[in-house]
């Protein structure tokens, strides 16, 4: 299939691309410069110039291909909100694209549920009121653009996408603790938070695109909690830096934006998905990253 990706030059949607390709299919990328376009012709990934915000251009895209996975995202925290706006315009642009043709969206969200006491599930509605209804307003949409005749579908992630590149929301307690010279938690640090390995989750969206079926929701979870206390001394280990526990009032100041997530848990199954698509997450797990020399 001729498949769409958007972000495909980002941590995850490059990913996403590869794995399509080496899986047989004709891959197109959004690119919005020319330095993108470039970056992914070397790749072996067809180009459709426009960005996420030209809605526009998202359509004719969406139009001129098999199947959709939208994977760009705004991540400037300080515009978070509009990033959402973004993000529902566009997952709005392709469902009115794709309506009728039965052909497949899949579309990222995060842990949108917002649950306590126990693991976030598939089946759990995602907030669409709040901070999370930056994410859950378009997965909402999307999954109402079931009922239109696409086959949509959403892939949800966890705070923490790893490999050697990175590791999602622990890259920035990394980078918190090379800055102030320590490696904080906060609290106890018995709060946990949900991660996967970024080839496992790329591997989940090529077979959401090819199994999937309209209106499911999929959790690319390898681990459903990783303790942010242990998560602080393996960075502290890695770096060779003091581990230090912070009250969580002063989480922010000492952690900057990603104190208010990592006083939270976010745990997630994805014994759901694994059933219904026969996905098993292989990749190492978190803290045998962040112990390893990917920090180095």
């Amino acid at each position: 299939m001729r498949i769409l990706v958007t972000g495909a030059t980002g941590g995850v949607g490059s990913i996403v691309a590869e794995e399509l390709r080496d899986g047989g299919h004709e891959v197109v990328g959004l690119a919005r410069s020319d330095a993108a376009e470039a970056t992914l012709r070397a790749r072996g990934v067809g180009v459709q110039r426009g960005d996420v915000a030209d809605t526009g251009a998202l359509a004719r895209g969406a139009r001129a291909s098999d199947g959709v996975i939208h994977c760009a995202f705004g991540h400037d925290f300080s515009r978070y909100m509009e990033a959402g706006e973004t993000d529902l315009a566009a997952v709005k642009a392709l469902l009115g694209a794709l309506a009728g043709t039965g052909k497949p969206l899949v579309v990222t969200s995060g842990i949108t549920a917002g649950v306590v006491g126990r693991p976030a599930l598939e089946s759990d509605r995602g907030q669409i009121e709040g901070f999370l209804a930056v994410r859950g307003r378009p997965e909402e949409a999307t999954l109402a653009g079931a009922k239109e005749g696409v086959r949509a579908m959403v892939v949800r992630l966890p705070p923490c996408v790893h490999d050697v590149n990175g590791q999602g929301l622990a890259s920035q307690l990394v980078a918190r603790a090379r800055e102030t010279g320590v490696s904080a938690y906060v609290g106890e640090g018995a709060n946990r938070w949900s991660a996967v390995h970024r080839r496992d989750a790329a591997r989940l969206y090529r077979l959401a695109l090819e199994r999937g079926t309209p209106g499911q929701r999929f959790h690319a979870v390898g681990e459903e909690g990783v303790n942010l206390k242990a998560i602080a001394e393996a960075i502290g280990a890695a770096l060779g830096l003091p581990v230090r526990s912070v009250p969580p009032q002063d989480a922010v100041a000492a952690l900057g934006w990603v104190g208010m997530a990592a006083a939270g848990d976010t745990l997630a199954s994805s014994a759901a998905t694994q059933a219904s698509l026969g996905w098993r997450p292989t990749g190492h797990g978190l803290i045998e990253g962040l112990s390893g020399i990917y920090l180095h």
